[in-house]
């Protein structure tokens, strides 16, 4: 077995015992929190800002802008997902005093702060080919800095204590916190607008929020938050499972990431399901031209935001009832079913997005279904995440290492091979299939669409999402490290551990007789 170092907080207690103290369960949600905070609505909000606010009055054809958005955000998904698999290795030969993830999260919050604030200051061209390269070159910035937080945050739930029970149950409060976190900057984005408007009176507001300036300064508050937040983190959470001191190639990380079986199968998970996460770009135009604003695009997602954190909440109960692989496909169905209800009410029942607009009782019966389907996503927040700590520990148990930082840089890199598919769908889904008319006026926000683009809207909100919410859990029927076989596995590893601990507790007291021998 390779050598291990323990991290000084780890004793030889069997996996039971109880490793964190419950401020460090908080600030590890608050550290997730912060993250989130920032990344949860960036993708959505600049993909609007470039296509509707950075250039207008520019003379663009709106045709052209449309692709080069989709293969903006097509190419930073490939970016990112190379960046997973470069950060994960990095991540494993990372050796500090802080341990091996939290100077990536604590020390890259600042740079992700001013990349974020960069994504949404455009320059001032009339050249369609300055425009382009900016979008490419500023996005992908913003993608791997953002990868080099958010890869190592995600790490921590495998490091955060020994016990895989213990650990499930942090996973599962700070993902609960996480999905707080992604509605968190929507509030930012309803209360900036007001105080803007309250300061510069409505006309002068309509002209800024035209230019996407409130979308600026929603961006400056919720990077001081997510640095503030992950400080928090930072100054009160430990890395307590041992690390091995092997140094991993790049080969060797790409070997581990396809062929471990149980960690492919978690990592297709986001491969098959793709597509899921379309409903995120055509959200923010759900919100405008069902609710009236972008800005009210929380009163859209929050029922949802609310259902996520519900969802979190039920899946902790459902993991003491079912296994990991049972509790993901039993939300994978719901979560189909409830997208299908939304679409056939939406469409049939209440006969489109512009009836509904004209009824409060129908918006309310919207937003209703709509907490109904964010309840599934607890599920893809918590039980992957928990998964993946459960094939660390294969892989430790079958090899003798433990490679935290590639094993979810290699679910990252599905992660984010998926995103660059998402990314390249949605804009063509919302600006192209749906037949989209983008805004020429320099004071008008979002053009009139007609009940045709509404309906599509409506699709690529609820029914394509489910398709591929359906699609996402047939890896995980081959998933196996579940029941007997994860408790062997714990219950060997602890074994081991104790033993090294033991061995070189010896080590130790021989130096020191034969000091003093001397």
């Amino acid at each position: 077995m390779a050598k291990t170092k323990a991290a000084a907080a780890v004793s030889t207690a069997p996996a039971e015992k109880k490793y964190m103290k419950p401020s460090e369960i908080v600030t590890f949600g608050i550290g997730l929190f912060g993250v989130a905070l920032l990344t949860g609505w960036m993708p959505d909000y600049t993909m609007t800002f470039f296509a509707d606010f950075a250039f207008k009055g520019q003379g663009f054809d709106s045709a052209q802008l449309a692709t080069i958005v989709s293969s903006v955000f097509g190419v930073a998904g490939v970016v990112g997902a190379v960046c997973e698999l470069v950060i994960g290795m990095l991540v494993d030969r990372t050796r500090t005093k802080l341990g091996k993830v939290k100077p990536w999260v604590g020390f890259g919050a600042i740079p992700l702060a001013i990349i974020s604030m960069l994504v949404f200051i455009a320059p001032n061209t009339t050249s369609f080919t300055v425009a382009t390269i900016w979008m490419f070159v500023i996005y992908a910035l913003y993608t791997a800095i953002s990868c080099a937080v958010e890869s190592p945050s995600n790490c921590f739930g495998a490091l955060c204590s020994p016990n895989p029970k213990e650990r499930s149950s942090a996973i599962s409060i700070a993902s609960f916190l996480r999905s707080v976190g992604q509605s968190g900057g929507q509030v930012v984005i309803i209360v900036v607008p007001a105080i803007m408007k309250a300061l510069m009176g409505n006309q002068q507001y309509k002209n800024a929020e035209g230019q996407g300036i409130d979308l600026i300064i929603s961006t400056a508050v919720c990077a001081l938050g997510m640095m503030i937040f992950v400080m928090i983190f930072f100054a009160n959470n430990k890395e307590r499972v041992p690390y091995t001191t092997e140094k991993v190639s790049l080969i060797e990380s790409i070997k581990l990431v396809f062929t471990n079986k149980n960690l492919l199968m978690v990592s297709l998970t986001k491969l098959f399901g793709f597509g899921r996460g379309v409903y995120g770009t055509v959200s923010l135009y759900i919100a405008v031209y069902l609710l009236g604003s972008k800005g009210l695009k929380l009163a859209l997602m929050l029922p949802m935001g609310i259902g996520t954190a519900v969802g979190t909440l039920l899946v902790n109960f459902v993991l003491k009832k079912f296994s990991t692989k049972k509790t993901f496909i039993i939300f994978c169905v719901y979560g189909a079913s409830a997208m299908a209800l939304m679409y056939f009410y939406s469409v049939v029942l209440a006969g489109g997005i512009t009836n509904i607009s004209g009824s409060n009782f129908l918006i309310a019966m919207f937003l209703v279904i709509n907490f109904l389907c964010g309840i599934q996503h607890g599920n893809t927040n918590v039980t992957p995440n928990i998964m993946i700590a459960d094939c660390i520990d294969e892989m430790e148990y079958k090899t003798g290492k433990r490679q935290e930082g590639l094993a979810y840089a290699g679910y990252g890199l599905f992660s984010k091979i998926a995103s660059a598919g998402t990314k390249w769908l949605a804009p063509t889904l919302v600006y192209t299939w749906s037949g989209y008319q983008f805004s020429t006026s320099a004071n008008v926000a979002y053009a009139s669409q007609t009940d045709s683009v509404l309906t599509k809207f409506l699709a690529i909100y609820t029914i394509i999402p489910a398709i591929f919410v359906v699609l996402q859990f047939i890896p995980i029927l081959f998933y196996d490290m579940v029941g007997e076989k994860k408790e062997r596995i714990t219950a060997a590893l602890a074994e081991r551990r104790a033993a090294a601990d033991t061995e070189a507790t010896d080590e130790t007291e021989d130096v020191t007789i034969s000091e003093n021998a001397e």
